[in-house]
């Protein structure tokens, strides 16, 4: 098959090799196939574009093959035979066996994305556009070297790169982190070799994900937090929170907006769908 795209990406075609519950809302799925072999990334917040099929298709339509004509194909493709095009991050990646993980959220309402981890069993077939270059632009976290104090924020979608990002610290190296999930039971013992503090907020079930929700910007405006002159933050989740937090950081923290990385995952009240056609 034709894998230069834009490199240092390519496509590859996966399957399922088994999945596994990590809470009430979260599914880890794992994936494996040969084309992994040619898969390489420096992991933190690797961000991929993962492709699957819909209900009674046995692959998802995807016209890689046409190389880097197969964007516009693809959106030409009919609504119920285009592949449904997620963007996910990277969890964790081995090579031996060549597998690598994805976390899904258990979205209420599900969209489809939700709807397919729910149901996805071994040998289930996706196409993924990935990194075949370890250091690339579709890393985000990217402290400076002289950081001396890390600060993350992130929203249940963003759990998987924030575990990704803590696994990636130097030893002893100072981080305060926050993580907001909607259960109790989402929260998980992350592993880290960095002095980390880490706080997990609990919305509840009935919290709906609102903009503007009060929990994530008390939990920094009251925090105390260590001596630093070159802090550099990583903030990542639903848009609205994601700008809130960032001027908090910015305005009233004072901390240099350009060691300030914010992310938008998704956005309140719209599909991925909706929200690429607004930018």
């Amino acid at each position: 098959m034709t894998t230069a795209v834009a490199a240092p990406f390519r496509f590859f075609s996966l399957q399922v090799v088994r999945t596994r519950r990590l809470g009430p809302s979260l599914v880890r799925v794992t994936f494996g196939g040969e084309d992994l072999h040619a898969f390489r990334s420096d992991g933190r917040d690797q961000s991929l574009s993962l492709f699957l099929p819909h209900p009674g298709q046995r692959e998802p339509a995807v016209p890689y093959e046409l190389g880097d004509g197969w964007w516009q194909a693809w959106r030409e493709l009919p609504d119920g035979v285009r592949a449904v095009m997620r963007s996910y991050t990277l969890r964790s990646l081995r090579c031996d066996p060549g597998e690598i993980d994805i976390d899904f959220v258990m979205h209420t309402p599900a969209g489809p994305a939700s709807r397919w981890a729910a149901r996805a069993g071994a040998g289930d077939r996706v196409v993924l556009l990935g990194p075949a270059v370890a250091d690339n632009r579709a890393i985000r976290f990217r402290p400076p070297a002289d950081t001396d104090l890390t600060l993350i924020w992130g929203d249940e979608t963003a759990v998987p790169a924030v575990s990704a990002i803590l696994e990636s610290l130097p030893a002893g190296a100072p981080a305060r982190v926050w993580l907001e999930v909607r259960d109790a039971g989402d929260i998980q013992d992350l592993a880290t070799e960095a002095d980390a503090e880490i706080t997990w907020l609990v919305q509840g079930a009935d919290a709906g994900g609102a903009e503007g929700s009060p929990m994530a910007l008390d939990a920094l405006r009251t925090a105390q937090l260590p001596p630093a002159e070159r802090p550099y933050a990583w903030i990542a989740g639903e848009s609205g929170r994601v700008r809130q937090l960032r001027r908090h950081l910015v305005g009233e923290r004072g901390i240099d907006r350009r060691h300030v990385t914010f992310v938008g995952y998704w956005r309140q009240g719209l599909s991925e769908e909706q929200l690429r056609e607004t930018e």
